[in-house]
């Protein structure tokens, strides 16, 4: 593989340590080439780290430009990879010349570039912004880039992320911390509190903030200290602020430093306050000497730290909050401690120098697969599901086929039917459609190989006539605009009117080719409706196969809500149903009863939001025992790591039962609709009551029963494993009808 890197040669800051760093390990590995439009110390520096480096200097466009075709058609290059405006504008005429993919690496906010110099954006930031468009690919240095870029219309399946990695081999620092303070002439004492930055002293590096977040702190932390490692414009400025403020024998301005080793090692907390942010190296060379972090919740920040999990955040310019994040790390060393830990652990992880490279040559690798791709007039697939409702059930069976998708064709365009597609776009990394954008889904239904109507209960009418007539139509396009359609492992039922039943016997018989099914009660329903010609197989929910987040992530969620990480507790998930408020005393009693009998403390967990919080909100009205009701668990892997901290789960939704299952937790199901005595019924369990019949002395029951299965998941887990077995079928099917490999009955 052999790659040519177009860069101006005038880059500093990350921009100029991603590109030198991956550069310099990637010639291990590949050919690669560096030009540079200007000869400087970006250049020299490139050739003393033993890059091969070519400078084409002047303002000779034209001449750069033919000078560079005949290069890379002579030197039989593969792939173009450009960095910054003057970059992107030769790849954007090389491209198209030389017929080789070009690839953009966005450093920075585009808009951001040249901020404070109008007649450089006027002609520079222009000319990027159109370059930029042409190009075929993109790779975001962190999510929030990418996520930037899909915001402004670009297409996600053609984008791709990367973080600027970092060695994280064990380091000795040159000096111990008295002696880098005594290198800087300072006198501060072992009791400090030091908190650090290292950043230029720019208008977009938000300092003033920083300063003033400080001052507030040390009101009432005599022995907080603040360590600013940088230079630039705003220096004198800054200083005169400390003054102001009268912080200003508290606070060292070093200067530019060289020996960050010995300056991480000395400080306490690592800081950043930017208004506009990528992905900063400071905050993973903190990382890397297990610091503790506050941060501004701008850009890639929110995507290394979760707040209270991994570190403490703030919106940018918020000075006060800035100031309570200090204070509460000053007066709790044990949190300083947990806080560092678990944002090493994560940036080692997903942050390093070798993810990095092996990232950026798998990015080369997927760009020269769909070089050689033939897609023919059609290609992709399109999801069709109750998305983008804030459902965490539906959201997770989303993420769940996408992600099947992506293991059967990691280059398979993706497109999905969303009532929020911008924010399924961002989530997802899919392009997305407004659900009842009708000319706009049966548009995209005429180039796609596949239509999936995606998991869930989506063919019932009990909650919506209008919904089953909705999804019965997009079926019936989808086949007559020439896909395939799978029915994605779902429900069936339940469909209670007669002419319902008619109508969707008719159209699943004669527009679907394979149906696969969560639960035996689904294809009793099918075989009662008589549905005999698709291919009916019987599998499992999707999101069986979801993972649970990291075990130090869960620690931080459960810290940030009040909760001790190593507490006993019964989770609860309801939902408003009729004859459900009639019953919420018999829930409370028996949520007081597993607190008093068996120690566990009530959780309430909601999975959507905006029906299961008053739900929960009513049924701990009525409760006596201490309990917790979260507003919300975040993403599906925040959602299952949640669920798989109950020692008991009892529930009305069924994904709560599947994320609880999955994770070994015993499981109380309170039936209010047959999925869910199925899906119980499915995996061999016995514990469940109908909602209309249940009783205290029922509930109780059951709960006893839960808890003599604590620790014992066995009983449980066999069930659910076979239920990964048998799920892998609805991603086989898939695969047949895409005519890929691998594709089957699992």
């Amino acid at each position: 593989m052999k790659v040519i890197h177009l860069i101006s040669g005038g880059d500093v800051g990350g921009a100029k340590t991603h590109v030198h760093m991956l550069l310099q390990n990637l010639s291990r590995t590949i050919d690669v080439t560096m030009v540079c439009f200007l000869e400087g110390p970006f250049a020299q520096e490139a050739r003393e780290l033993g890059i091969p480096t070519i400078v084409l200097p002047g303002n000779h466009i034209f001449k750069a430009f033919r000078q560079l075709k005949t290069l890379i058609l002579e030197g039989g290059y593969d792939i173009i990879h450009c960095h910054g405006a003057r970059g992107n504008m030769m790849g954007a005429l090389l491209g198209p010349a030389t017929g080789v993919p070009v690839v953009s690496t966005v450093h920075s906010d585009p808009k951001l570039d040249y901020l404070g110099r109008p007649l450089a954006r006027l002609t520079y930031g222009v000319i990027n912004a159109l370059a930029l468009r042409r190009l075929d690919y993109r790779i975001g240095v962190s999510d929030a880039m990418t996520d930037l870029l899909i915001a402004r219309g670009f297409d996600p399946d053609r984008l791709f992320t990367i973080y600027n990695g970092l060695d994280f081999t064990p380091r000795t620092p040159r000096l111990d911390r008295p002696e880098y303070l005594q290198s800087l002439g300072l006198s501060w004492g072992e009791d400090c509190v030091i908190i650090g930055i290292t950043a230029r002293l720019n208008p977009v590096k938000d300092i003033p903030t920083l300063l003033r977040g400080f001052a507030k702190a040390h009101e009432s932390c005599p022995a907080l200290r603040l360590l600013i490692a940088g230079d630039g414009e705003e220096m004198d400025r800054l200083k005169a602020l400390a003054v102001e403020l009268g912080v200003a024998e508290q606070v060292c301005f070093a200067g530019w430093i060289t020996d960050t080793d010995s300056f991480y090692h000395a400080i306490d907390i690592n800081s950043l306050t930017s208004l506009s942010e990528t992905f900063s190296y400071s905050l993973t060379e903190g990382a890397r000497f297990r610091l503790p972090t506050v941060a501004s919740r701008v850009g890639g920040v929110p995507y290394l730290i979760d707040h209270g999990v991994h570190g403490l955040l703030f919106e940018a310019g918020d000075y006060e909050t800035l100031a309570r994040h200090f204070i509460s790390l000053y007066h709790d060393p044990e949190l300083r401690r947990h806080l560092g830990d678990r944002l090493y652990q994560r940036a080692r992880a997903d942050f390093s120098l070798e993810s990095t490279l092996e990232r950026q040559l798998s990015i080369y690798r997927s760009i020269l697969r769909r070089k050689e791709r033939q897609t023919g007039k059609r290609d992709g697939v399109l999801i069709c599901g109750a998305y983008g409702r804030g459902n965490a059930g539906d959201d997770a069976i989303l993420e769940a086929i996408v992600r099947e998708m992506r293991q059967l064709d990691p280059d398979l365009p993706v497109w999905v039917l969303s009532r929020r597609p911008k924010e399924t776009r961002l989530t997802y990394r899919v392009n997305a459609i407004y659900t009842f954008h009708v000319p706009r889904f049966l548009h995209r239904m005429g180039k796609t190989r596949l239509y999936i109507n995606g998991g869930g209960s989506l063919m019932q009418d009990a909650t919506s006539r209008r919904s089953l007539w909705f999804y019965l139509f997009t079926i019936w396009a989808a086949k007559l605009r020439g896909n395939p359609v799978i029915m994605y492992g779902c429900g069936i039922g339940p469909i209670q009117y007669p002419s319902n039943r008619k109508l969707c016997a008719r159209v699943l018989q004669k527009r679907v080719d394979v149906i696969t099914l969560r639960d035996t009660h689904s294809k009793t329903e099918l075989e009662d409706m008589g549905v005999t010609n698709p291919r009916i197989i019987l599998a499992a929910d999707p999101t069986v196969t979801l993972p649970a987040a990291q075990s130090a992530t869960v620690d931080g969620l459960l810290e940030n809500a009040g909760l001790d990480p190593n507490g006993r507790y019964i989770g609860f998930t309801l939902r408003p149903w009729p004859g459900f408020e009639a019953k919420a005393e018999i829930l409370a009693q028996a949520a007081d009863y597993a607190y008093e009998k068996h120690g566990l403390t009530p959780v309430f967990l909601p999975i959507e939001r905006r029906l299961d919080l008053p739900a929960g909100q009513l049924v701990a009205g009525k409760m006596k025992a201490p309990h917790h009701l979260l507003d919300e668990t975040g993403s599906s892997a925040h959602t299952i790591g949640l669920f798989a901290r109950m020692k008991v789960v009892v529930s009305m939704r069924l994904h709560a039962l599947v994320f609880a299952a999955g994770q070994g937790v015993p499981l109380v199901g309170v039936v209010y609709d047959p999925k869910v005595s199925s899906f119980l019924h499915y995996i061999g369990q016995d514990l469940y009551t109908d909602l209309k019949d249940m009783t205290l002395e029922k509930l109780k029951a059951h709960i006893d029963a839960a808890v003599e299965r604590i620790g014992d998941d066995s009983f449980l887990l066999e069930g659910v494993e076979r239920l990964r077995q048998v799920e892998k079928r609805n991603r086989d099917s898939a695969g047949t009808l895409l005519g890929l490999e691998g594709g089957g009955e699992g």
